[in-house]
């Protein structure tokens, strides 16, 4: 059971992906790059404040092997592929689609260096080579991305008409397919103990925060680059922690994908609240 649940949460990433092609354009993909000040913003939170919140967190807190070994992919996990489902109306669109894409073709090399940095300095058990998981990232990403853009190339009308309502599907199948994961291995979260979700969760507001501190300057940069950083690449965060000995710490990247759907949920309605606030009257 355990391994067709991670069968379809990696299905349901990778429809999310082609969607997100089916949505976006090589202008949307572009948008991003064209200011650079916002990249490196963005870059900064996602791939070198988040991770260092993580390696504080391992340093400091007494916290089992697993729960180490989690905070850790996730720390390296950078990308937000299910950010256009988490969003809703409270982001911009162009900055969303670019930033996804950008993040996800860097994990290609930069998620395999840092794996096996992690290997070297914290003990983490990993014989997969850095090649095999760029290589496995390449394919689970780009392959589905190009193909969901070629469909917008030729049937336009159709990949817009059905890019939104793939993508919230997407997001629910791998919603409940978390949860699902949760409750089959529910002994795993009972041996992880008060500091280990503790640990998890202030990971998760942590992020949040940065994100939020460095987003900008528009409303909706600031909230989605928020949202990008608390997320993480699920799919490069289970693509790795599948290739670890067990299920308990696959299991604990199911959890804080799931928390991290939660905690997202009042930070929004609070961006939407303050958005209203900000609009100007009439």
């Amino acid at each position: 059971m355990t391994m067709v649940l991670l069968l379809l949460l990696k299905v349901s990433i990778a429809a999310l992906i082609f969607s997100i092609g089916m949505g976006s354009t090589f202008s949307d993909v572009s948008w991003l790059w064209r200011r650079p000040g916002l990249l490196l913003r963005s870059l900064l939170g996602m791939y070198v404040l988040v991770p260092v919140v993580a390696f504080v967190l391992v340093w400091l807190l007494p916290l089992e092997p697993t729960v180490k070994a989690a905070l850790l992919i996730l720390a390296v996990s950078a990308g937000a592929p299910l950010l256009p489902k988490k969003l809703g109306p409270v982001h911009s669109d162009q900055y969303v689609f670019s930033l996804v894409v950008t993040s996800s073709l860097l994990a290609i090399i930069w998620v395999p260096v840092w794996i096996h940095w992690l290997a070297r300095h914290f003990g983490v058990p990993l014989d997969v080579p850095a090649s095999a998981i760029a290589i496995t990232i390449a394919h689970s990403f780009l392959l589905p991305l190009v193909a969901g853009m070629l469909v917008r190339a030729i049937w336009p009308t159709l990949a817009i008409a059905l890019s939104d309502k793939l993508i919230a599907l997407g997001g629910l199948v791998l919603m409940l397919d978390g949860v699902l994961l949760l409750i089959l291995h529910w002994r795993v979260l009972q041996q992880v103990g008060a500091a280990g979700f503790g640990a998890l969760l202030l990971m998760l507001l942590l992020a949040l925060l940065i994100g939020h501190l460095l987003g900008g300057p528009g409303a909706g940069e600031r909230t989605s680059l928020a949202v990008a950083c608390a997320t993480r690449h699920i799919g490069v965060a289970i693509l790795v922690a599948t290739s670890f000995p067990g299920t308990q710490t696959t299991v604990l990247v199911a959890a804080y994908v799931v928390a991290s759907s939660l905690v997202s949920v009042p930070y929004l309605q609070l961006r939407k609240k303050a958005a209203v606030a900000e609009a100007p009257p009439g």
